[in-house]
């Protein structure tokens, strides 16, 4: 009697791994770019500084994975040469996330971003975005810096946290 509970109820229980692989089949249906109600992981978003409150909307985006396509070109060189092999962006796929989502959201600011899930196929990621023009976030002292003009459409200059990786100014040393 005992065995047979104990081997249901381990039936029963999903290995995280595997219920994000089920949700990840969900997810492929789902447009690129899609508003959700509340992060998939609540512990990452707020480290990053994601509060439960009006003004904050988490975006999940999918990226294709690889590397870039580059034109192929017309005059007769060795492969090596030819350029196509190891083609790849200098931004990262969670930048270019950050980005997709500005575009797609354009009165919303990127606070930041975290990995969520990734397959053969694609790569999710989700954008914490702020609605700066938001009663509680204009209230709100912590959060008035995005108020600010300097700090308009940060994501396309590289002012965001995987945007300032991108450009080398995550660990500055002397000289």
């Amino acid at each position: 009697m005992t065995n047979q509970s104990t081997s249901l109820k381990q039936r029963l229980e999903i290995p995280i791994k595997e219920s994000k692989r089920i949700t990840a089949v969900e997810w492929r249906k789902q447009p690129a770019i899609i508003k959700i109600k509340k992060p998939t992981n609540i512990k990452r978003a707020r480290t990053l500084g994601y509060k439960s409150k009006q003004g904050f909307i988490i975006i999940r985006v999918r990226i294709r994975r690889g590397g870039l396509h580059k034109v192929k070109p017309s005059g007769g060189r060795r492969q090596k040469r030819k350029g196509l092999a190891r083609y790849y962006p200098a931004k990262s796929k969670r930048l270019i996330a950050e980005e997709r989502a500005a575009k797609h959201f354009p009165n919303l600011e990127v606070l930041n971003s975290y990995w969520v899930w990734e397959d053969g196929v694609y790569k999710w990621f989700e954008v914490i975005m702020v609605d700066p023009n938001h009663p509680s976030i204009r209230s709100n002292s912590d959060l008035q810096w995005m108020n600010e003009s300097s700090n308009k459409r940060r994501v396309h200059r590289g002012l965001s946290s995987a945007g300032k990786k991108a450009r080398g100014l995550q660990k500055k040393k002397k000289g």
